[in-house]
């Protein structure tokens, strides 16, 4: 970490651009360094005609790309930050001047080690994109392919690094000098900035993201995934097919071009749905920008550097969860966050069945065009402190993807709910993955399992265990270790086959 005066004189910089956009409450609120905040208050601005959300979005866009990613990730936070902060900070949106074409020529030749002219047929010297990481240039390849080329922006990893060294300094003076504020879990929102921030400077993850997201839809035609063109990809530039279509919340482009919204807006409700539930590996930057649909009516997307994931476990239990609630059996929503183990059992299961009911009632008894499953999901999340419910930061990311996703789709059918349309969807997930046939296959597998890895397991046993001069059985303690460890889902069948291995292991020693 760079000396504190560094990082002083740094936040002095920082503190001042919060000021001239009057948004300094954040740091007032926790009375932090009040020397400081008093000493940038000359340059305060009064701006009453903005919610402190709205400032805090100025600020944080004048302040650069790391503080950008600070909102974005905060914004994903309701249950930490409250609603109607993180709902503005919601609309942050990651856009920059772009840099010199030069750069981008640099970039490309140190990169794919060659010139643009001799690894392109054509290249545009403009953007029609650029963010806080990077932007993107139109191109077509040697072979005539139409391509997007993503550049990185030049030295932002050691922007990126001066300022996370800035946000982890300040983060421990809050949480050492203020331990009132270790609820807001300011380490832990760093670090999650660093791992997204990680992630998208090296373009190469990003074309993996998109390269696995292209072959889960691949055989799915109201779908379409930008294809990665690897000989062109590298850490600092990613190439992949131009998609070419209308801003998925362009509603008058939609119908000019002979289109039935309501149909988009079906597709778009089974995509999602496919992607958190069926895939568990969804895009979590779907803001209009990066949503498109064809002429021909498929749905496309772009800029896969922000992705989430759910396990399946995590997925069968959200299902459950929402389907609970949709049937508003808050009983049984409880009892599910018990048996996921999100919730310590030293709580009562029945206050949170009624804490359940309270979120749910208002939300459910609105008109299908008002209700959000995006902002039940948020509330249910907000009561977790009072619980001491540990909300994972993939669902609070899946949270804010439905909540955008919701918006946008309210602009294709206004009358709609994306997700109560998805529900159908959902129960035959459920039938399939929870239902007696699904049963039988998870036995059927845990049972084929044990059985290839018993010749393994026999010659483990051979060589741990020692028959003694009295006839007993002295067994390895790593050999029960072993089992413990690698078979720890297993049924009551992989215990019996040890036992009768053991007792097998015995009557040939004694014989």
């Amino acid at each position: 970490m760079r000396s504190s005066l560094k990082n002083i004189r740094q936040l002095i910089t920082v503190l001042r651009i919060f000021a001239r956009h009057d948004a300094l409450f954040p740091f007032e609120a926790i009375d932090f360094y009040p020397i400081i905040i008093k000493f940038v208050k000359l340059f305060h601005r009064k701006n009453p005609t903005k919610r402190p959300g709205e400032r805090l979005v100025s600020a944080l866009s004048e302040a650069g790309p790391s503080f950008i990613k600070l909102g974005q990730t905060i914004s994903t936070r309701s249950d930490i930050f409250g609603e109607q902060l993180t709902h503005d900070l919601s609309s942050l949106q990651d856009q920059l001047p772009p840099f010199s074409f030069k750069k981008v020529q640099e970039t490309i030749a140190s990169e794919l080690e060659g010139e643009i002219s001799n690894l392109f047929k054509s290249f545009s010297n403009k953007p029609v994109a650029a963010a806080s990481i990077a932007q993107v240039h139109f191109a077509t390849t040697n072979e005539g392919k139409e391509v997007a080329v993503k550049v990185l922006r030049p030295n932002i990893e050691e922007s990126f690094y001066k300022d996370l060294d800035l946000f982890t300094w300040l983060a421990q003076i809050i949480e050492k000098s203020r331990p009132e504020y270790k609820r807001l879990k300011l380490s832990e929102v760093i670090k999650t900035i660093e791992n997204s921030m990680k992630i998208e400077m090296d373009l190469r993850l990003e074309a993996a993201a998109a390269s696995e997201l292209y072959d889960n839809f691949k055989n799915d035609l109201d779908f379409i995934i930008p294809k990665i063109d690897w000989t062109l990809t590298s850490r600092r530039v990613m190439t992949a097919e131009r998609i070419k279509g209308i801003p998925i919340d362009d509603y008058s482009a939609i119908i000019e071009a002979g289109l039935n919204p309501n149909t988009v807006f079906k597709k778009l409700s089974k995509i999602s749905f496919n992607q958190v539930f069926r895939d568990g590996f969804f895009h979590a930057d779907i803001h209009p920008g990066n949503i498109f649909v064809t002429r021909s009516g498929a749905i496309s997307a772009v800029d896969f550097g922000i992705m989430g994931r759910l396990d399946f476990a995590t997925r069968k239990y959200l299902g459950q969860i929402l389907l609970a609630f949709l049937n508003r059996d808050y009983k049984l929503a409880g009892k599910l966050h018990f048996k996921a183990g999100w919730i310590p059992s030293n709580q009562s299961e029945d206050l949170f069945s009624q804490a359940c009911r309270a979120i749910g009632e208002p939300i459910l008894d609105k008109p299908q065009d008002e209700i959000s499953i995006a902002q039940l999901l948020g509330l249910l999340f907000q009561i977790s402190e009072t619980f001491k419910m540990e909300v994972q930061p993939q669902l609070l990311l899946l949270q804010k993807t439905m909540l955008v996703a919701e918006g946008t789709s309210r602009k294709l059918a206004p009358k709609a709910n994306m997700w109560l349309t998805a529900r159908p969807l959902m129960e035959n997930w459920m039938r399939s993955n929870l239902g007696p046939e699904a049963k039988v296959r998870m036995t059927v597998d845990t049972l084929s399992n044990i059985v290839e890895k018993l010749p393994r397991l026999i010659d483990n046993i051979e060589k741990s265990t020692t028959i003694m001069a009295n006839g007993l059985i002295k067994v390895d303690p790593e050999i029960l270790k072993l089992s413990q460890n690698d078979y720890k889902k297993s049924t009551f069948v992989y215990r019996t086959l040890i036992l009768l291995l053991l007792i097998i292991g015995g009557y040939l020693g004694f014989s």
